[in-house]
């Protein structure tokens, strides 16, 4: 993916990052497909939801997915700051089924500064309240899908992806497509602000 181009940051290596929103999943995989090599993934045992392997094919490779199914968060927690301290994965994506603490947040910058690898948590929206994040959390993105007027049958859902924590710069949002030929993502202008006749009605 040539995501270096695009006009957001990358998530910082050796920082823990968090990402809220129905588009969270699609944004973890796109920053493993941004960074190869392994990607473990912890979600509690409990949840009915899982991640499919054979679904993910059009943004990685199956085969470089690792799952991890603790009990619960306290669990997840000691599994993902494992594998951060261990620097054996790139990217642990970790979903969180309960507030992150500040405690809790440092200890996983921590264990991700001293791995050099990168920590993604996926948190609960709860944008009305501030977000359900850790304060120590380098970026905060939330990402949902967007309604398309222009119907484009060989891409993926247009999402738009906000920044809205930032430790070491401005918040901004942008609008993004996958395109599955390539293997890349795409900036896409919001609708009414596309040139050329095919721009969709603002």
């Amino acid at each position: 993916m040539n995501i270096g181009s695009l006009p957001f940051p990358p998530l910082r290596r050796g920082r823990a990052h968090e990402v809220c929103g129905p588009g969270s999943v699609f944004f973890a995989l796109a920053q493993a497909a941004r960074i190869g090599g392994p990607l473990l993934w912890v979600a509690e045992s409990w949840q009915t939801e899982r991640i499919n392997p054979a679904g993910i094919a059009a943004l990685i490779d199956p085969g470089r997915l690792l799952l991890a199914e603790p009990r619960d968060q306290t669990e997840a927690l000691a599994v993902t700051e494992e594998a951060l301290r261990s620097g054996a994965v790139p990217l642990v994506v970790t979903e969180l089924t309960k507030p992150l603490g500040l405690t809790p947040g440092r200890r996983l910058q921590l264990a991700a500064r001293d791995g050099n690898a990168t920590a993604l948590s996926i948190i609960a929206d709860r944008l009305e309240n501030g977000g359900a994040g850790s304060n120590a959390a380098e970026t905060r993105w939330h990402c949902a899908p967007v309604f398309d007027a222009v119907f484009d049958a060989a891409g993926s859902t247009l999402q738009r992806w906000s920044l809205i924590k930032n430790k070491s710069g401005t918040l901004e949002g942008w609008h993004v497509r996958w395109d599955a030929q390539t293997h890349r993502l795409d900036l896409v202008s919001p609708a009414g602000e596309r040139p050329g006749p095919e721009a969709a009605p603002g």
